[in-house]
């Protein structure tokens, strides 16, 4: 018998016109030969608890959450993940049993990028440029997938310190926060160099955190979270000093594909995830 209803997915934002998303859970769905859809919809904030409501009322398989409602969401959840509940922000949101479950897959999806390109965190010394939402679901699954020290380097002292102060507290990893000054110096035991801010996102793709690129060596790994443009002035000049470099699409795609998996219960076709993506900031 034919089956005329797919399975809902989607993201709730506001703005939420230009997340591609979409573009990438939809070419895997295709690739996969799934009856599912991804509905891109734009959600005030005064209206969030209503639209979580219909999640459970549509029968819908799950949700992203983007700005502005990753943290106002966990009122409208019943479990959370570990990560989730440490970061205290959620991006994904799983329909199972009748329950909605909260998932942060940012920081996952940076993790799985960086263990493709053979590199380890166990034990290793990472340094977080910025500490807003991004730096900070990187560095909880950082500590919690074996980093030993973190130290969080940001322009607000106050965010930075508290981002450090949580790591410290909720986690086994040892972290630090340093004010971000002009002409920053990357301290010379990292091994891992982040950029979390979005310094040379387009339209503005001549822009670069501003630190000191003489102290990147060729023994870190370099890695940005700006996807667009994928190969970013940060990474270049990066790569210029022999540092190993991992791009913001690895950890986008990885993310998607994770919250693929978490609604179908499938493996993720990466590769045509990818692909679709490039395509879209080409």
């Amino acid at each position: 018998m034919k089956n005329y209803r797919a399975e809902l997915t989607g993201v709730f934002g506001d703005p939420v016109d230009d997340n591609p998303t979409g573009v990438v859970e939809e070419a895997a769905f295709q690739a996969k030969g799934l009856n599912y859809r991804y509905l891109t919809i734009k959600v005030l904030p005064e209206d969030l608890e209503t639209a979580m409501a219909s999640v459970r009322v549509l029968g819908m398989r799950g949700i992203n959450l983007t700005m502005p409602h990753k943290v106002k969401v966990l009122t409208y959840l019943d479990e959370l993940s570990e990560a989730a509940s440490i970061i205290g922000a959620v991006n994904t949101v799983v329909h199972r049993d009748g329950k909605l479950y909260g998932e942060n897959t940012d920081g996952k999806g940076f993790v799985t990028a960086l263990k493709n390109k053979g590199m380890s965190l166990e034990g290793k010394h990472v340094t977080m440029l910025g500490a807003g939402g991004a730096a900070r679901a990187i560095c909880v699954e950082c500590a919690l997938n074996g980093a030993e020290h973190i130290t969080v380097i940001n322009r607000n002292a106050e965010r930075g310190r508290e981002l450090a102060a949580l790591l410290n507290e909720k986690t086994n990893c040892k972290a630090e926060y340093l004010l971000w000054e002009e002409g920053m110096k990357v301290p010379e035991d990292t091994e891992i160099l982040i950029n979390g801010t979005s310094a040379g996102f387009s339209p503005n793709i001549n822009d670069r955190p501003d630190i000191d690129y003489s102290t990147v060596t060729e023994k870190m790994c370099v890695c940005d979270v700006v996807f667009n443009p994928v190969e970013t002035v940060f990474l270049r000049e990066a790569a210029k000093r022999g540092a190993k470099t991992v791009t913001g699409l690895g950890m986008l795609v990885q993310q998607a594909a994770l919250n693929f998996t978490l609604w179908t219960g499938e493996e993720a076709p990466v590769g045509v995830m990818e692909e679709a993506l490039r395509k879209e900031f080409e």
